[in-house]
């Protein structure tokens, strides 16, 4: 249908940074007219008086699988977290539990603001997480995990690396482009400790062969750093992505906690895009990355919340805030302003995924993804400075409309397309059969 979103503040994020108190037009999927007052009939009026309307916000790495192992992996450092807790725990579950935990993510993302992500899932099963967002409506671009060469994860999760590889590629095959384009596929190799050189020079192949995102994680921390040294040769992260032919503008890096000069140069030099995760690196106490120093070199840095495994949370309010408030102790205040941290949630993001010229701002003819934000909130009050509202005083739950392709996902905080207690309520069975389940593999 055809929507009108009446009467909001409508912070664009074009490249003028224009506000515009007004109205949004919606037809087929896109933005039609932005403007004071659109007088034409629409077969839906969406109400934005007292809310502030935003392009939807997006995540650039997130793990939808990880959304039922939260509570159940605190207070642990990574590589601990990850033997201990997240690889048992994916290596126990079942479509069932998968397609439980992409429910329950989607619908806490669209019901915070989230339109889009970047995810990696678990080794088995991805299908079932396609076929899960595909029902949410949510916009995704989602990887199969890549790993063959780890000795200590469970059985389950140690993959042969032509089946990986095969997989991988059966599943972009399948998947690239469906829903109207609102999925995609990626290539997700987990990091270099748990990855073959074989299997990474194989991934850069396809990428640069097929123009495919590369999604993995790097320099998250000290001892996963001091294990790269030690399996390549000496070389840290980046210089190893480089040698396998990994380094280029497909590839999406997350975290990038512990990046010297060097080390941010290649990055630069590259257009290798960052993910920064603030939320998750203070709870495993990985560190604060050198934000503000990567996007002075021309990086590209999105933000994610990681999974729910690491930070407990999927807002996407909270990692803004936090990336302003954690640059400012570890440099000076505004060294991070909110304008440039929104711009981080939202044109950065779409760039990352390849997207920039669809998604990220509110402009004719870019698809409507849109949210509105309620204002007339005591902790939103006066919002006199709009990006500073945004970023330091809101919260997800203060989102009242999400729509993604012209869809109305979520209309008056509450979810359209699921009943958001018949979801929590799947989710704490799935979790509890899935956490019997890890004892018993681990």
């Amino acid at each position: 249908m055809s929507l009108l979103i009446r009467g909001g503040q409508i912070v664009t994020l074009n490249d003028r940074h224009d506000i515009i108190d007004g109205d949004v037009s919606i037809k087929d999927g896109r933005i039609a007219a932005i403007g004071s007052d659109i007088a034409e009939r629409h077969d839906r009026v969406v109400d934005a008086r007292g809310g502030y309307v935003l392009p939807g916000l997006i995540q650039t790495h997130i793990h939808l699988c990880q959304t039922l192992f939260r509570g159940f992996a605190d207070d642990l450092p990574l590589m601990d977290w990850l033997r201990t807790r997240i690889w048992p725990m994916e290596a126990a579950h079942t479509p069932t539990t998968l397609r439980a935990a992409a429910r329950l993510a989607a619908t806490e993302l669209l019901s915070s603001g989230t339109t889009a992500v970047l995810t990696m899932e678990t080794v088995h099963d991805t299908d079932v997480v396609f076929e899960a967002v595909a029902e949410s409506g949510l916009r995704a671009t989602i990887g199969k995990c890549m790993m063959d060469s780890d000795a200590e994860v469970p059985r389950r999760l140690r993959e042969a690396t032509r089946s990986s590889l095969d997989e991988s590629v059966a599943i972009r095959k399948h998947w690239h482009g469906a829903e109207n384009g609102r999925l995609h596929a990626a290539f997700a190799p987990r990091f270099a400790v748990s990855c073959s050189r074989e299997l990474l020079e194989a991934v850069g192949s396809l990428s640069d062969e097929q123009h495919a995102l590369v999604h993995t994680h790097a320099s998250e921390s000290r001892e996963e750093i001091a294990i790269v040294r030690k399996i390549s040769g000496g070389m840290t992260n980046f210089e190893y992505l480089a040698s396998v032919h990994l380094a280029s503008p497909h590839l999406c890096a997350a975290h990038c906690v512990w990046v010297d000069d060097r080390e941010q140069e290649l990055i630069g030099d590259h257009d290798i895009k960052v993910m920064h995760c603030p939320g998750s690196n203070l709870k495993l106490g990985s560190g604060i990355a050198p934000v503000p120093e990567m996007r002075a070199r021309g990086i590209t840095v999105s933000l994610g919340a990681d999974g729910a495994a690491c930070n407990n949370r999927l807002d996407m309010f909270e990692e803004m805030r936090l990336a302003a408030v954690l640059q400012a102790m570890r440099k000076r205040p505004g060294v991070l302003p909110a304008r440039d941290v929104l711009w981080m949630a939202t044109r950065s993001g779409a760039r990352t995924l390849g997207l920039e010229h669809e998604i990220g701002s509110l402009e004719v003819g870019k698809r409507a993804d849109v949210i509105i934000v309620e204002r007339d909130r005591p902790h939103l009050a006066p919002g006199s400075e709009v990006y500073s509202t945004l970023v330091y005083a809101a919260r997800g739950s203060d989102v009242r409309t999400t729509i993604v392709d012209g869809e109305l996902l979520v209309d008056d905080f509450l979810p359209v397309r699921v009943d958001r207690t018949e979801i929590a309520v799947e989710a704490r069975a799935a979790a509890v059969d899935l956490a019997r389940r890890a004892e018993l593999t681990s």
